[in-house]
């Protein structure tokens, strides 16, 4: 997907690192991500439902929390308190952009985070909240910090060991994780809710997510995880997790009422990343790039290949429906299709007066007819009907195009 890196400017005066996934086409919603404890953005799960927001059409910006990762300012010193506060920094930064209400997902303690996050934000600026693996007190992070808690209370800061990594935390650390009453922050949150768990999490119990699940008011939903780790390390389960926050995201995010959606035809649109563009129906939207050895993100069917789509749907749909007409028994069709530039020199054909000082190209179109139950003489017909489907007597006639200045 399209990415695009960014800074955030927090109230404590120095910066968080973060990165915007884009959708290739236009953008229906916004999201921030907030990752578990001492992990940073480009964890598994932050990337995994990033992007598979950013498929749904949503901008999703995953960032580090304070002294992580990329970005400014002392972990250790920082707190639940201080990811509430970046929260509100990224929220505000995406929110400006984009101007519209956020989706909030966040993982494990991060989860934590966007509940006290939302409650305090209200539902004038947040859209709905996601968590996955959320534990329902704040200071259960607590038990997964090796060292000697007490003595860092009593003598102001001292070294811990978190996830087999060294780490130096003070005493308002502790002190602010200890006194957050997250369940109360969720009796006073009115924003739709989906909390994802697994039911072998070793690090948080399920027993959290029932808990939190209990305080939240409807509408709120759950998904089980079945099998998966706290860290969501199987990217199998990353993308289960994403693919859910994101389906379940389209009831909150709605299109945006701005979009083009044609009585007829069809509306082109430019999107995001060098070459992402979307396509309109009256009833479909899809999108269309260029492949990564052309600068583009490879996110969707290049224009030819749409120009090879038309050539054999039509093809193969016109075939069906003469077979059908002669109720023969048809039992499909594959067509391979590809594109080729410079016919002229590669056959050694010679160009006409119209055709010189232009690039001569050929559609190759393959037909493999499924099944053995029709005849030769059907076979051979229905190959002759596919060289008259409307598509194919369109690009082989007398085609102009008119272009105008749009009013």
């Amino acid at each position: 997907m399209p990415s695009e890196t960014v800074t955030i400017e927090t109230a404590a005066g120095h910066t968080l690192s973060g990165a915007i996934e884009l959708p290739t086409g236009l953008v229906r919603g916004a999201a921030v991500f907030a990752h578990c404890f001492t992990c940073t953005k480009q964890s598994k799960a932050a990337v995994s439902v990033a992007r598979a927001l950013a498929r749904e059409g949503i901008a999703c910006l995953r960032f580090d929390f304070t002294g992580l990762g990329g970005s400014e300012g002392e972990f250790g010193n920082a707190g639940f308190v201080t990811d509430i506060a970046d929260l509100v920094a990224a929220s505000e930064t995406i929110s400006e952009r984009f101007d519209c209400k956020l989706l909030l997902v966040g993982h494990s303690l991060g989860g934590a985070a966007v509940l006290a996050a939302a409650a305090d934000m209200g539902s004038e600026k947040i859209a709905a909240v996601a968590t996955i693996g959320a534990p329902s007190d704040v200071p259960h992070v607590l038990n997964n910090i090796s060292g000697d808690l007490d003595a860092i209370e009593r003598d102001g800061e001292g070294e811990v060991t978190i996830g087999g990594r060294p780490f130096r935390l003070g005493k308002e650390f502790i002190e602010r994780t200890r006194e957050t009453d997250l369940i109360a922050l969720i009796r006073g949150m009115r924003v739709p809710y989906l909390a994802l768990h697994s039911p072998i999490d070793t690090v948080v119990g399920i027993e959290h997510a029932s808990a939190l699940f209990e305080a939240a008011f409807h509408p709120k939903s759950f998904v089980s995880l079945a099998g998966a780790d706290h860290l969501l390390t199987d990217v199998a389960d990353a993308e289960f997790a994403a693919s859910m926050i994101a389906s379940w995201a389209h009831r909150y995010l709605p299109l945006r009422a701005d979009w083009p959606m044609p009585e007829e035809g069809i509306v082109v649109q430019t999107g995001n990343g060098k070459f992402g563009t979307e396509v309109h129906t009256a009833s479909h939207r899809f999108v269309a790039d260029e492949p990564k050895s052309y600068g583009g993100d490879d996110t969707g069917p290049t224009p030819y290949d749409l120009l090879l789509a038309a050539l054999g749907t039509c093809t193969a749909m016109t075939m069906k429906m003469y077979a059908d007409r002669k109720k023969w028994p048809f039992e499909g069709t594959r067509i391979h299709l590809t594109h080729e530039r410079n016919h002229a020199e590669d056959c050694g054909h010679a160009l006409s007066a119209e055709e010189e000082g232009m690039e001569a190209q050929a559609l190759h179109r393959s037909i493999e007819i499924i099944g053995d139950a029709l005849s030769e003489d059907q076979r051979a017909k229905i190959l002759e009907i596919a060289d008259k489907c409307p598509v194919h007597r369109t690009l082989e006639g007398h085609l102009h195009i008119h272009t105008e200045e749009a009013d």
